[in-house]
């Protein structure tokens, strides 16, 4: 039957129709010519990627004839590209493009940044190439760049960074990479760079499933859908009333419903369920080491269009704390990428799930091949010009020996302060993390100036080893035992929570049941990724706000996860005032007690300190005006991180009944407040306590 299919493709009758269907579909000359090569039509293979069975030996082709684009094409897949703009215009599996047909050209998949002057607001910016070259091309790889250089006459019209993109495929690869070279030399005026991505939009009539993890994948809405729905408190969210399927109405669709930690945002896309096969669509990244602020960062990855996204950076949950800042006439230099764009099918429609589990082996493949060794920029550093760094770290909280600091988070970033690395978003940051005896492994490190950064998951505050560590080509640097004292002023009288960096251990409240996303169940640990939450508060504290008894009440159940304001029927918003109602038998005079404050997120909020005295003028603590990681709004259970030790003297407390009130004073709005990740209330030190 094989045969007979091969012989049926070669008439020219059928070459001649096919040509003819291409052309009225909008397809060049050239794309036909390639696309003819690439299309094979075969007896359905038992393998879970069909595609990767399609001619696999066949060599990698460049064609570059149409003035106005270029076509790629290896026998599995091929794409085309805009020339000299770089946009993908079509990426193709046999004779249909998976992205969006009805967009323009240069709305399909292409490069984007939003940047201004420093302290502007962001104006979008979709990158456009004006110089198309070849880099390698030969019968097992094919590279092209597509370029822009900034002059003068850009000033203020496109961010001033020199930028690269490149395109790579491979012989037998059922996919391509893409990687971004951002370059800024000397005189280039100053800058601040607010996000940076890659954007791929899909056939929506075709592409209707997500896969973000095992446990967070569905049909989707679609983009009519949403445009047809009622906006909510902002214009991501959006209540569906009259989507095409009756199975979404009254759900909420909101893109940040769909964000994760980049530990964890490797691989995800869509899955197209054809009338015969399936066929899916991913983007894996690798490596992290060029994504920015750290592990846990959180980001976009793909939502309803059916949109599908590279995040390099952004001010997503950490707002312009996050950003690249560039002085005038500072010099810079990175490599984004390469990611690798994957597509996958199945013979049976009925197994199209199985996509997403060969996507995941997929990933596994290639964080193996990583970093990988056929890139053309020289300024990709090869596996062999990198560096290791290992060691052990342990962790020392009280009087006694230190304990290994078991899956603590170890990684290296440019230089700062301790804990600076979850704002740093210009250079490299290459994280891992410990054992059960504390032993860590960094490998893969590109060479340059670092400092080595560390928390441990179950204590407080952050670890930075104190030397600069410098890496060189080939070098392995093998540290001593580190050891890290968490702060601590004395012995534990009390806790709320857990320090974990996040408040997912606090009560998240089920969601109101008319702005439900079904994807997340009222018992599953996803919870807190529903939309209105915040407004959860009002209706369950109308009048009076939080109280909390040490030693009767419990943060999980009684711990609301994020200090909001209070709305009003006005359509205000009130400051609002906790309790943390405690008992002391006994004062230890003349010394000081420490409220240790640990902040999983905060926006735009001033939290005050208050002992004993609701009404006290002035409070005994005051933070800043503090965050704007809009982690509230956003479905995010933490942003960024802070540690506030607030020492209390003895004069402040009273044998017996003692009151903290916390207020977050700064009301705005409805989204402005504070996650709680840990609080702890520490009697004076004893004699023998061991204290950082």
């Amino acid at each position: 039957l094989s045969q007979k299919m091969k012989e049926f493709c070669s008439h020219w009758w059928f070459k001649l129709a096919l040509k003819l269907s291409l052309l009225l579909l909008g397809a060049s000359s050239q794309m036909y010519d390639l696309h003819i090569d690439c299309f094979h039509l075969q007896r359905p293979s038992t393998v879970v990627n069909n595609l990767a069975a399609r001619r696999p030996h066949s060599p990698v082709k460049l064609n570059t004839e149409n003035p106005h684009q270029v076509v790629i094409g290896n026998g599995v897949v091929s794409f085309n590209l805009s020339k000299p703009k770089g946009h993908i215009i079509g990426i193709y599996t046999g004779t249909s493009n998976v992205l969006e047909p009805k967009n323009k050209e240069n709305d399909r998949g292409y490069l984007d940044v939003v940047w201004n002057k420093n302290g502007k607001a962001g104006k979008f910016q979709r990158v456009v190439g004006t110089n198309f070259s070849v880099i390698v091309a030969n019968k097992n790889i094919v590279e092209v760049s597509f370029s822009r250089t900034w002059t003068a006459s850009m000033k203020g019209s496109s961010v001033p960074i020199n930028i690269d993109q490149r395109y790579i495929l491979r012989r037998g690869d059922s996919g391509f990479y893409s990687y971004v070279i951002f370059e800024r030399t000397p005189g280039l005026p100053a800058a601040e760079v607010y996000q940076v991505r890659i954007v791929f939009k899909l056939d929506e009539a075709r592409f209707r499933y997500i896969a973000i993890s095992n446990t967070r994948q569905r049909n989707m809405p679609s983009q009519s859908d949403r445009e047809l729905g009622r906006p909510l408190e902002y214009p991501e969210a959006v209540l569906l009333t009259h989507p095409t399927d009756s199975q979404f109405k009254g759900e909420v669709d909101d893109k940040y419903q769909y964000s994760s930690e980049n530990k964890d945002s490797r691989v995800h896309g869509w899955i197209a369920e054809d009338d015969i096969a399936a066929e899916g669509f991913w983007v894996i990244t690798p490596s992290n080491e060029f994504r920015s602020a750290g592990p846990i960062k959180q980001e976009l990855t793909s939502h309803v269009g059916p949109t599908t996204l590279s995040m390099f950076t952004s001010t997503h949950y950490g707002g312009k704390d996050v950003t690249m800042n560039f002085g005038e006439g500072e010099t810079y230099k990175k490599v984004f990428g390469p990611i690798f764009v994957y597509l996958n099918s199945s013979p049976n429609k009925a197994r199209f799930r199985s996509l997403w589990s060969d996507a995941v082996k997929q990933l596994f493949k290639e964080v193996r091949r990583w970093p990988y060794d056929f890139v053309g920029s020289k300024d990709f550093i090869p596996p062999n010009q990198r560096g290791i760094v290992s060691g052990k770290l342990q962790v020392q909280d009280r009087i006694g020996k230190a304990q290994p600091a078991k899956n603590a988070y170890v990684g290296l970033a440019l230089p700062g302060n301790a804990g600076s690395w979850q704002k740093e978003c210009k250079g490299y940051q290459f994280w891992t993390q410990t054992d059960r005896n504390g032993h860590f492994l960094i490998e893969n490190v590109v060479p340059g100036d670092y400092k080595l950064y560390a928390w441990v998951p179950g204590f407080i505050g952050d670890y930075m080893y104190p030397t600069k560590i410098s890496i060189r080509p080939g070098r392995n640097i093998k540290l001593n035992s580190l050891v890290y004292y968490p702060p601590r002023n004395g012995p534990t009288l009390w806790e709320i929570g857990i320090p974990d960096r996040s408040a997912a251990e606090l009560y998240v409240p089920d969601p109101n049941p008319g702005f439900r996303n079904k994807l997340y169940p009222n018992n599953g640990s996803d919870k807190f990724r529903q939309y209105g939450l915040w407004a959860r508060y009002t209706e369950l504290y109308p009048k009076n706000d939080l109280i909390y008894t040490v030693g009767v009440s419990d943060y999980n159940k009684d711990w609301f996860f994020a200090q909001v304001t209070r709305s009003t029927e006005e359509k205000t918003f009130m400051p609002t005032t906790w309790q943390i109602r405690f008992q002391l038998q006994n004062i230890t005079r003349g010394g000081n007690y420490t409220l240790q404050l640990a902040i999983a997120a905060a926006t735009i909020s001033k939290l005050e300190v208050r002992l004993n005295e609701a009404k006290a003028k002035r409070p005994y603590f005051s933070a800043r005006l503090i965050g704007n990681d809009n982690a509230i709004a956003r479905h995010g259970i933490h942003g960024l991180y802070e540690l506030y030790s607030v020492v209390v003297g003895s004069d402040e407390l009273v044998k017996g009944k003692n009151i903290i009130y916390l207020t977050q004073s700064f009301a705005k709005g409805p989204f402005m407040g504070v996650m709680y990740d840990y609080i702890r209330f520490e009697t004076p030190p004893t004699a023998t306590q061991h204290c950082a």
